[in-house]
This record gives C-alpha cells, sequence and structure tokens, in this order.
C-alpha cells in the first residue's frame, strides 16, 4: 500500500515553511486530519494497521487515544480489530481518563495516534491507563515521522524517542523530514517566515 500517495491525494502532505511544536522549522507537514476526512479511506488504513497488528498475534482488549488528534484513527482501529475504543484527554496540562470511561484490571490496551512524532502524548496517555492497571500491548500510529522505530522499519530510534523499546509500535510508513532550528533554518535565510500549522487554514 503507498500511504504517501493516500496523503498526497488528501491535501494532506503539505510543502512550505512551517514552525513546528517541537520549536523547529520543517518545509514539510503532515495534516493527518485531512486523510480521515474520508471515512472510506479511514476504513482502509486502519484495517491496514490492523492487519499488521493481527500478523504479529498481538491480543487487544481496546484501543485509547489521546485527544484530540488521535481520536479518529484510534476509533477506526478499534472498529478494524472489533473492539472497544475509549480516549484520554488533558485537563490543567494533565492527561485525564474521563466521561465514564472504565478500564479492568490488566486490560490490554493499545495506544492509538493518527501521527507518532517523539511519541509524548501517547507515552502520556499510556501512563493514564496503566495508572487504572491496564496492561500497554503496543503503540500504533497511521504515520510514523522517524524519532521512534517501527515494527518492521529499518529506522533506528533516534535519542528523542520517547516510546518505550519493550514495547512494539506499529504505523504504516515512516516520513522523514528535514527539521532545522530556527537559527540555523536555510528557509528563514530566504527570507520566508515559518507558519504554524493551523493558523493560516493549514
Amino acid at each position: 500500500m503507498d500511504i504517501k500517495k493516500y496523503y498526497l491525494d488528501a491535501n494532506a502532505l503539505l510543502e512550505g515553511h512551517f514552525l513546528l511544536s517541537s520549536g523547529n522549522h520543517s518545509n514539510y507537514y503532515l495534516q493527518s486530519a485531512k486523510v480521515l476526512e474520508n471515512p472510506k479511506i479511514a476504513e482502509i488504513l486502519a484495517q491496514e494497521l490492523a492487519n499488521a497488528i493481527i500478523k504479529y498475534n498481538i491480543k487487544v482488549d481496546c484501543v485509547c487515544s489521546p485527544a484530540l488528534g488521535g481520536i479518529l484513527a484510534g476509533y477506526e482501529l478499534a472498529r478494524a480489530l472489533g473492539v472497544r475504543f475509549i480516549f484520554t484527554e488533558r485537563v490543567n496540562g494533565v492527561m485525564n481518563l474521563r466521561r465514564g470511561f472504565n478500564i479492568n484490571i490488566d486490560e490490554k490496551i493499545i495506544i492509538c495516534e493518527d501521527i507518532i512524532t517523539t511519541g509524548g502524548s501517547a507515552l502520556e496517555s499510556a501512563k493514564c491507563v496503566e495508572s487504572f492497571g491496564a496492561k500497554i500491548v503496543a503503540f500504533a500510529a497511521l504515520a510514523n515521522r522517524g524519532f521512534c522505530k517501527r515494527v518492521d522499519s529499518n529506522i533506528t530510534s533516534k535519542i528523542e524517542c520517547k516510546l518505550p523499546n519493550n514495547i512494539p509500535f506499529f504505523a504504516l510508513e515512516d516520513f522523514i523530514f528535514e527539521m532545522f532550528s530556527p537559527s540555523e533554518c536555510p528557509i528563514c535565510k530566504s527570507g520566508s517566515i515559518a507558519i504554524k500549522p493551523g493558523s493560516r487554514g493549514n
């Protein structure tokens, strides 16, 4: 499956000059919400991700996503796996389980995002559900930004990766883009001003 083509066809692989949440700059940005805008495409991608997880005999009872970005991807993955779906959300900066969601002791949970960069939000979500007695059996995402090693990829994890190396991480594709500190950004030096994704309709 050509995952990058799905992103390009959905205008979800943006090219320009972007200010990332890390503070770095890049000339590319992934906008997974545009891919998931089409329910049929979301279903296809989630099923492909589910197939990879099933192939490795990962036993799962539930999929959990950190709100907001991971909700659509996580819901579709749960549907493909035939398990229930919950999500965590930040309250005063701390990830919480709310809205009447319950977790059983030793319940096997996959943490799913739309995109994993360093895995910080996914790890916060994992720690939240673990505090209720859950067992994290895998991390998953549609797209991997290349900081963390996914199953069946040749890349190695970078020091910035926050995901534990003893739990498998599944993703459909690695999207590895150059990033620059603002002081070293060649796009800035050309006179361009970085746009924070979402601030101008991106």
